[in-house]
């Protein structure tokens, strides 16, 4: 396995996965968010790991100077899943961030139970009425 930070040269497998995943992922990849998302990709901090040639998931992060680091995306692709990647991915956050909070944006709160994280508050979708 191979953990590396993203490239514009990940940019077609990335989004190759996305589409595999379906419906659930399809803000990132469809005609109104693929370019935005693109950009996220690039001012993020992403992570891709590859088995050979094949980009098996990625991580994708945002660092608030110093007070935290944000994950926002982690996804592995379903026939490399079981092989402890998405733990990989993450080790790589905390190695990278050593010494500042890691705190994940969860949808899929059993998987991080399942890691061992902690979970702390919730996350609200701010509306003007």
């Amino acid at each position: 396995m191979d953990i590396k930070r993203y490239s514009q040269a990940d940019e077609a497998l990335l989004f190759d996965m996305l589409r595999e995943e379906g419906e659930e992922w399809s803000d990132y990849y469809n005609q109104k968010g693929y370019d935005k998302y693109k950009k996220a990709l690039v001012s993020s901090i992403t992570y891709v790991v590859y088995d050979g040639s094949t980009l098996c998931g990625y991580a994708r992060c945002r660092e608030d100077d110093g007070f935290g680091v944000y994950v926002y995306d982690l996804l592995v692709r379903k026939s490399c899943r079981g092989r402890q990647l998405g733990r990989m991915l993450m080790e790589q956050v905390c190695r990278d961030f050593a010494g500042q909070p890691i705190y994940v944006m969860s949808d899929v709160d059993p998987y991080y139970d399942k890691l061992g994280y902690r979970k702390e508050g919730s996350i609200f979708q701010v509306t003007v009425n």
